[in-house]
């Protein structure tokens, strides 16, 4: 490979207080790492500093000083507290000048959208460093900047607004960077394969040495509440050489884990539910206790569920379980509200009651109380019935009661699609 089909490595840096004390979650640096990607351009470090001249002053030199290549979002605004221009302007010892035709289009842009003349605060947004190039913002008001030295290093400052900056990454950041030949061809580029049902630990003793077999290619187990994914990164080679790789490593990965595979990339487990029942005419009702509905958000957030998922009962309190899914007084008197008797009732009724083909049950202690020695937090029964066919599993989900749920939630979407897929149920956490 050639020097010049190496990925550039480029550092980002994230200003503003509000990143800092925990007001606002960067989105941006995220949205970067991907767009940049695609043109070969790596993101070598990230950094996130306060609205203060000396910090982004530090933070920006010994970035330039690492890589030589700088990308800052934020404290481009009209306010005080927005300092990234003037700031870098210093590092690189270029005075701060009014530029006069972006000024006329700030005021022109408050003239017919708000009707009214532009603040004086803003008029700060059109100072720029001597010898700056602008990046144009067809988003916002406030235009970036590309500063470069005389020894080739740069900094690209952009807003940090994110619908601005998301913008201007693909308006002027991402073709200027192309145009200066980032990347040489090479892209950094993705794939996932999504697993449930298996913990991180048992995927790597399943995969072996297979972890270590794919050439040019690196693996990342990324384990959440969904289950344990499975990422795939190709950052040495070309796109269709790069797509080529992944999708011949992506598919050794699934024969190997098998049916603890559930979908590839951004696929969500409701989504391929609800897709595997629309093919088999199948519909969808549930009954649910301590995920309080989150099975219910989770089905009806994917565009055209409605042709699937008849509805459902939220039965929080013993009460809605006897009137609305005929739970029996002596059932729960004899077995708790979480126990199997109980969700297989549930999952039984919601069926019926909607008129579905599925009913799925989801009743436990949730925490952080409620538990006890024989059901301690966690403790989930998950019931689904199929035509008549009326199955259940006891799971302990670990973490929070946030964590519980969600694990819940999932847990019972897996039932589903092994059951409508006809494969083998797995023991659950």
């Amino acid at each position: 490979m050639t020097a010049a089909a190496v990925p550039i490595a480029v550092e980002l840096l994230t200003i503003g207080d509000e990143l800092l004390l925990g007001f606002t979650i960067d989105t941006n640096g995220p949205f970067l790492a991907r767009a940049l990607g695609e043109i070969g351009v790596r993101i070598a470090r990230r950094t996130s500093v306060g609205d203060r001249a000396p910090e982004i002053a530090a933070a920006v030199r010994d970035a330039l000083d690492r890589t030589g290549a700088v990308i800052t979002t934020g404290g481009l605004g009209p306010t005080s507290d927005d300092l990234t221009k003037p700031t870098i302007a210093a590092l690189f010892g270029r005075e701060m000048l009014l530029d006069q035709a972006i000024l006329e289009q700030m005021q022109e842009r408050w003239r017919t959208r708000f009707q009214r003349p532009l603040p004086e605060s803003n008029r700060q947004q059109a100072m720029l460093p001597a010898g700056a190039r602008v990046l144009v913002n067809r988003h916002g008001s406030a235009p970036g900047v590309w500063l470069e030295d005389d020894r080739g290093r740069w900094v690209a400052m952009l807003p940090g607004v994110p619908g601005e900056m998301r913008g201007m990454t693909g308006d002027e950041l991402v073709p200027l960077l192309r145009a200066r030949g980032a990347g040489g061809g090479i892209v950094i580029r993705s794939t996932t394969v999504r697993t449930t049902g298996i913990s991180e630990s048992l995927l790597a003793d399943l995969l072996a040495e297979m972890a270590r077999g794919f050439p040019g290619l690196s693996l990342a187990y990324l384990p959440g509440y969904a289950g344990t994914d499975l990422r795939l990164t190709s950052e040495s080679a070309a796109g269709p050489a790069a797509d080529a790789s992944l999708a011949a490593a992506a598919a050794r990965l699934r024969e190997r884990v098998g049916s603890y595979v559930y979908g590839e990339d951004d696929d969500d487990l409701a989504a391929v539910v609800l897709q595997l029942c629309r093919e088999r005419g199948l519909r969808l009702a549930v009954a649910e206790s301590c995920t309080g509905g989150l099975l219910g958000e989770r089905l009806t957030s994917v565009p055209g569920s409605s042709d699937v998922f008849r509805g459902g009962v939220i039965a929080y309190h013993d009460d809605v379980k006897r009137v609305h899914l005929d739970v029996p007084e002596a059932m729960l008197r004899a077995h708790g509200a979480v126990s199997e008797p109980v969700a297989r009732q549930m999952a039984s009724a919601a069926r019926t009651r909607f008129d579905a083909t599925i009913g799925i049950a989801i009743t436990g202690v949730a925490g952080p109380g409620g538990g006890s020695e024989e059901k301690p937090v966690g403790t989930t029964w998950i019931a689904i019935d199929l035509g008549g066919d009326n199955r259940a599993h006891r799971a302990r989900f670990v973490g929070g009661r946030d964590e519980v749920r969600r694990r819940a939630s999932q847990a019972a979407l897996e039932m589903v699609r092994r059951a409508v897929s006809s494969e083998p149920q797995h023991a659950m956490p």
